[in-house]
């Protein structure tokens, strides 16, 4: 099949996304439900253990549903799954057969309900796919290292040595590529057409079941070609299907031919979560694309505006902002749990070009550190540590009225060293948006009379912005 025509009109943002807001939910770990659980007399982890790397506490597909009233009353419209498929781990990323969503989930059954209720209520269902590799289970690794060299599927993964060890002992080699090292996740070999058409059928095979959009696993790794093929057949089967990459640094290469309809933009979150954090950042977790790091708002001022301009106002308008998810502290920990930092950094991320994604538990205060601690259960009690759905749920309704300033982008300015100014403008307003993130100082406003559209709890009508606190304002042009 010819690459496709990147200029073809199907291959468009989605209508819905630039008006989507995003839950990420990681299943094990949401909601186990009445219905599953008695259906499989299945036995688990205690619900309130701590997390883990294994085990498993049975949240399932039907716990969503169970949910869905409770996310659409905040003002969600879009949940996005970490994978569902069968697989041995509960994060599901050893992924051993694509076209089963995981009985422990509820299996299909669960996922057809989810995706009937959730569209009923006009919330939209995005899957994680995981193509760069599988698990030791998969079908065809699995018949490899029964038949060796025997087997017609030996060509679907790169092996070094037959018989290769898919259970290595310390020390030893594995003999096949796999993914960061791990034997537990075969690398697929790209370079073998019959993988390519498996992985094709996969992505259609759920579309064509009624999701709407793919989240792609490390994207990156994957050639050019296959993401190529692959939007053009989703979209071909509904051109209303989002397609989003992991892709955590400049993702120019994979956008601007518009591979994908946008990347989660992890650049926005960490660089909120430094700026709001004044300093106070608790940043034991490393990584060369997340750098959890102090920043002066200039700084900050400018990883936005640099970010914004790598790619065009559609992509941008694509992409899936998020401050943290299942494989990074949970920002309410990176921000040493003060919940103050947390909404400033939750309405900065709302306010900004793209789609806003928030991590589920992130509205009732779970604060886990990094992996596994970031994927702790979802409490059953409704004993919460911190409640801010009344916040989330005023932002999302700030976004919704005044989406077509932030579709417009917002310019920034810092007139003091702890304070953002931004403006939004459209043919006959401008709105003024002053966020303060110092702890100790507050800023004196302009006696300008202008209308409050927007603002913190501390926020007292005087002419002085309290510390931790945002203000914004709506003035004729």
């Amino acid at each position: 099949m010819p690459l496709k025509d990147h200029n073809n009109p199907t291959l468009k943002l989605p209508s819905w996304v630039e008006n989507a807001v995003v839950y990420q939910i990681f299943p094990d770990r949401f909601k186990r439900s009445k219905t599953s659980y008695k259906k499989n007399n299945f036995e688990f982890m205690n619900w309130e253990d701590p997390p883990e790397l294994q085990g498993f506490r049975g949240g399932d597909l039907f716990g969503v549903i169970e949910r869905l009233d409770y996310l659409k009353g905040i003002g969600i419209n879009c949940i996005y799954l970490n994978p569902i498929f069968s697989s041995a781990a509960n994060h599901r990323y050893h992924t051993y057969d694509y076209f089963k969503v995981d009985p422990i989930l509820g299996g299909d059954e669960a996922l057809y309900s989810l995706i009937d209720e959730a569209h009923k209520r006009d919330i939209f269902i995005v899957l994680d796919g995981v193509f760069n590799h599988c698990g030791r289970g998969f079908w065809p690794f699995h018949h490899i290292i029964e038949n060796g060299k025997s087997s017609p599927y030996k060509n679907w993964f790169k092996l070094h040595e037959t018989p290769f060890k898919a259970y290595p002992k310390e020390n030893e080699t594995c003999g096949y590529d796999c993914w960061w090292n791990d034997p537990a996740l075969p690398k697929f070999n790209f370079e073998n057409k019959d993988v390519e058409d498996f992985l094709l059928s996969v992505g259609k095979y759920w579309v064509e079941k009624g999701i709407d959009g793919w989240r792609l696993d490390v994207a990156e790794e994957i050639p050019f070609s296959f993401w190529d093929k692959f939007n053009y057949e989703m979209k071909r089967i509904n051109s209303e299907v989002w397609v989003v990459g992991e892709i955590w640094g400049d993702a120019r290469k994979w956008l601007n031919k518009k591979y994908f309809d946008g990347v989660m933009n992890y650049r926005v979150g960490w660089s909120t979560i430094s700026w709001v954090a004044d300093f106070k950042l608790n940043s034991p977790y490393k990584n060369s694309f997340y750098p959890l790091k102090n920043l002066t708002s200039k700084e900050y001022i400018n990883i936005l505006k640099i970010t914004e301009s790598w790619y065009s106002n559609e992509i941008n308008n694509g992409n899936l902002n998020l401050l943290d998810s299942h494989d990074v502290p949970r920002a309410l920990n990176t921000l040493a749990k003060d919940i103050k930092s947390l909404k400033l950094a939750l309405f900065l991320l709302f306010i900004n070009k793209g789609v806003p994604c928030i991590y589920y538990g992130t509205e009732i205060g779970l604060s886990g550190g990094a992996e596994p601690h970031c994927r702790e259960s979802f409490p059953c009690n409704n004993k919460y540590n911190d409640d801010i759905r009344e916040f989330i749920k005023s932002i999302i309704e700030f976004r919704k009225t005044y989406r077509i300033f932030i579709k417009n982008g917002i310019k920034w300015t810092s007139p003091e060293k702890d304070i953002l100014c931004g403006n939004f403008k459209s043919k006959k307003n401008k709105i003024t948006i002053y966020v303060n993130r110092s702890r100790l100082s507050a800023f004196n406003l302009s006696k300008t009379v202008s209308k409050i559209i927007f603002k913190s709890e501390e926020f007292n009508l005087k002419e002085v912005l309290p510390p931790q606190s945002l203000i914004c304002y709506l003035n004729s042009i």
